[in-house]
């Protein structure tokens, strides 16, 4: 199938009441995947990048049940133009609808285009938002094991995976140290999370207590991933390339969100 009859599929397949959507389940057949189920996980990345814009997913992602041609009730989402568009960035990058679907949406608005050209921004985003959670969710851990100066246990992790505290990161950098994430990459963003992830399972499984314990097994744990990042990326994780900060990306989705969301306005009558 060449690319033109694809773009006519796509807008074929909108529908209007109210709003203009797609149904996810023919979506999820246009993307390459056998059926609803198999998207879900698409979809649930989706809405996850949407939550970190500020972007209400209710109004993007519409839960609605419908009715099979044998009268049975199955779960099915109304999809906005956007919702199609950060499923096509969160699909499978393997499949040749998947990326047929990109090239479609790179065509939309000059934001998007930008981001097709960086399509792991998305990721970077989600990972972000992913890191967030997880240092509350250590912190927590941690108050509860015995850390009183969670500074000094935070930058125990730091020097065990960067041989230097964060502040020496952002001054390396030339960055902000309280935006020390925001212009990492995919890679680094994952080894990170996975840093903090492990870390405090680590504490929860061995029952480690006490500032002075809980600090080294935190240096530890960024010991172990500093060692997996020079294997696998042949660099110290101090020296992994910096990219575009996430302000940035999230400013650009924005944008493109404001002009699909003109795209299916209602045009006014003359």
């Amino acid at each position: 199938m060449d690319n033109t009859t694809e773009i006519v599929s796509f807008e074929d397949f909108k529908n209007q009441n109210g709003i203009v959507y797609w149904w996810a389940s023919e979506i999820a057949l246009m993307f390459g995947y056998k059926d609803l189920k198999s998207f879900q996980k698409v979809l649930d990345r989706a809405t996850k990048a949407m939550m970190s814009l500020n972007i209400s997913y209710f109004d993007n992602i519409v839960a609605v049940q419908r009715e099979d041609s044998n009268g049975e009730s199955f779960q099915d989402f109304k999809l906005t133009r956007f919702a199609c568009y950060l499923a096509a960035m969160n699909g499978d990058p393997k499949k040749e609808e998947i990326a047929q679907a990109q090239m479609y949406f790179a065509q939309q608005t000059r934001s998007f285009e930008l981001l097709i050209e960086k399509s792991n921004d998305i990721d970077r985003l989600l990972y972000r938002e992913e890191i967030t959670e997880g240092n509350k969710s250590l912190a927590s851990v941690a108050k509860c094991a015995g850390v009183v100066d969670y500074a000094k246990f935070q930058n125990a992790g730091y020097l065990g995976m960067y041989n230097m505290q964060n502040w020496q990161l952002a001054a390396k950098r030339h960055i902000d140290k309280t935006k020390i994430f925001d212009s990492m990459g995919r890679a680094e963003l994952a080894a990170n999370l996975f840093r903090i992830t492990q870390t405090e399972e680590r504490i929860k499984n061995y029952n480690i207590t006490g500032q002075r314990n809980l600090e080294q097994t935190h240096y530890q744990v960024g010991r172990e991933v500093r060692t997996m990042v020079q294997q696998n990326s042949k660099t110290s994780p101090e020296n992994l390339p910096q990219e575009r900060s996430l302000p940035e990306v999230k400013k650009e989705l924005k944008t493109g969100y404001k002009e699909m969301k003109d795209v299916d306005k209602p045009k006014k009558k003359k």
